[in-house]
Formats: structure tokens, C-alpha cells, sequence
């Protein structure tokens, strides 16, 4: 097992940050690395136990091109919208300028996709058609694992980033990695060292804006 970061449990939960602009995209990384993280993702809960996740790990030049042209089509449509992180919170000073920093590392990792060295993309067994009701218990069965993943690639030195943009052309993504139709893009990860490694907490809410006991 590869010796990582010292970390304590709090340290490793609060200082696993998206990683866009300190992603190292000139070092190859050991899929050794990438096969310990995913052995420890796998510890995971999934609904009763069923266990129905995938990983599809890419590395091939071309066909990280390839989705990385589709993430960065779809990031454009993002941009363009009034949701888009750089763009929520114009009313806030505060909040603003945190949101327009995210939306420019945003765009920075758009524009690089392709060149990260692995992707990673958990995908979970399902119907070809999406349930209509309790998509949760779905999506609550890859979701904790592929967290589990991005916390044990920050123990070894590994940058990530949840994203989830590349869905939009989630079909011609399967196409490229001959995905059968009952299996279901969750994310796509990219992975790869960090220039650096002391990330520190964000700036988050209080937990009293956003605590209900009881109820509402």
C-alpha cells in the first residue's frame, strides 16, 4: 500500500477540494495508485448490498480527447447560462467573488479535460430508461463510493473534481467507451497529481443557515 499524506479523518474530509487549475497535467500517474483508491472506494455502501457499480478507468490519449471535446461542448452551453457557478450570487458581494474564482477554474478545467491523465467515470447497473420514483436509492449506491475514491486519491498526492456536465452528451461519451445500455454514467473524475498538496478548508455557510431540527 502506497504511503500517503498525514492526514487526520477531519484534515482528509475538509481539505478534499475541486481540483481544476493545480492539476498536474504533465505527470504520468501510476495506475497502481488509481487501482488502491478504487479498492478502497469498494468499501462503500450500495443498496442492499447489491454492489451494481463500474469503473470505466481511461487513459488513452485519444479517447480522453475525445470526451474532453464533449465536456468542453457542454461547458460552453453551461457558461452561457445564468446558472453557471461564476454567475450565481451576483447580489452577494461576498459570495461572488468566491463563485466568479470557481468559475474560472471551471473554465480552465474545461478547456484542459482531454489532457488530464486518467478519467475516471463510476457508472452504476440500471434500466436504459431512468426510474421514475426513488432515483436516490440509484444514484445513493455509486455516489458514497465514488466519494470514498476522491478522498483516498487526496491521501496519495491525487488531485480530483466531481463533475457531471459531460451527461449532456452522456450517449456519445458510451460510445466512445463501449458501454452496454443498462450502464449509467454517474460522474466523470479527473485524476492526476497536485501541484502542491496543502489545500485547506473552503468557506462554507454556517451550520445554523442551514439546520433544521425537527422541521422546517
Amino acid at each position: 500500500m502506497t504511503e500517503t499524506i498525514a492526514l487526520t479523518p477531519d484534515e482528509l474530509l475538509t481539505t478534499t477540494r475541486a481540483v481544476r487549475r493545480r492539476l498536474d497535467l504533465d505527470r504520468e500517474v501510476d495506475l497502481a495508485l488509481v487501482r488502491e483508491c478504487l479498492t478502497i472506494a469498494l468499501q462503500a455502501p450500495s443498496g442492499s448490498n447489491a454492489q451494481r457499480w463500474h469503473w470505466v478507468v481511461v487513459t488513452d490519449a485519444e479517447q480522453r480527447a475525445g470526451i474532453g471535446e464533449l465536456y468542453r461542448r457542454s461547458c460552453e452551453t453551461y457558461f452561457a447560462s445564468g446558472t453557471s457557478a461564476g454567475k450565481i450570487y451576483a447580489d452577494d458581494p461576498d459570495r461572488a467573488a468566491v463563485q466568479q474564482r470557481v468559475g474560472r477554474s471551471a473554465e480552465y478545467l474545461a478547456e484542459r479535460m482531454g489532457r488530464v491523465p486518467v478519467l475516471v467515470i463510476p457508472c452504476i447497473e440500471a434500466s436504459a430508461e431512468l426510474p421514475a420514483s426513488n432515483q436516490a436509492g440509484l444514484w445513493g449506491s455509486i455516489l458514497p463510493a465514488a466519494w470514498s475514491y476522491m478522498l483516498a486519491a487526496r491521501a496519495r498526492g491525487l488531485g480530483t473534481a466531481w463533475t457531471t456536465l459531460h451527461l449532456r452528451y452522456e450517449r456519445e461519451v458510451a460510445e466512445i467507451l463501449g458501454l452496454p445500455s443498462e450502464i449509467r454514467q454517474a460522474a466523470l473524475i479527473p485524476t492526476a497529481h497536485t501541484i502542491g498538496t496543502d489545500f485547506k478548508p473552503a468557506a462554507r455557510q454556517p451550520l445554523d443557515e442551514v439546520l433544521h431540527l425537527d422541521r422546517w
